[in-house]
């Protein structure tokens, strides 16, 4: 079974990929797959996804060591859309968050404030 690859960026067809902490149920992190990315995925049990902004596959902690192991995949009714199930090493979001969904907007809808836990210094990992 593969997911749907309907979505179309810059013409490559893509599903989504949600990757959410498997104990906590807490979500990590969306980004996009191809079937590269998916088949790697599957072979290896590590998240590997598509960067829309470089065009190519890209392993999940290859850079920084903050690697996803996935423990379940599951697919949405459409098929277009998976939610990856992991165990998190380290961190998700480049800016060293654990999740990248660590800003809250104000009830004005006016501000973001910083509701995740930091787990690492990004500068320490990705130095240009």
């Amino acid at each position: 079974m593969k997911p749907n690859f309907r979505h179309e960026i810059n013409g490559k067809k893509l599903a989504t990929a949600i990757a959410q902490d498997y104990k906590t149920n807490e979500i990590l992190m969306l980004a996009f797959i191809d079937e590269e990315a998916f088949n790697k995925t599957m072979e290896t049990k590590k998240a590997h996804y598509y960067s829309t902004s470089r065009d190519a596959i890209w392993f999940k902690g290859e850079e920084s060591g903050h690697i996803q192991s996935v423990k379940e995949i599951l697919f949405d009714c459409d098929k277009d859309a998976v939610i990856f199930r992991i165990e998190q090493i380290g961190g998700a979001c480049h800016t060293g968050h654990y999740s990248c969904f660590y800003q809250k907007l104000s009830e004005d809808g006016r501000e973001l404030e910083d509701i995740g836990k930091q787990v690492f210094n990004p500068d320490e990992i990705y130095k240009e």
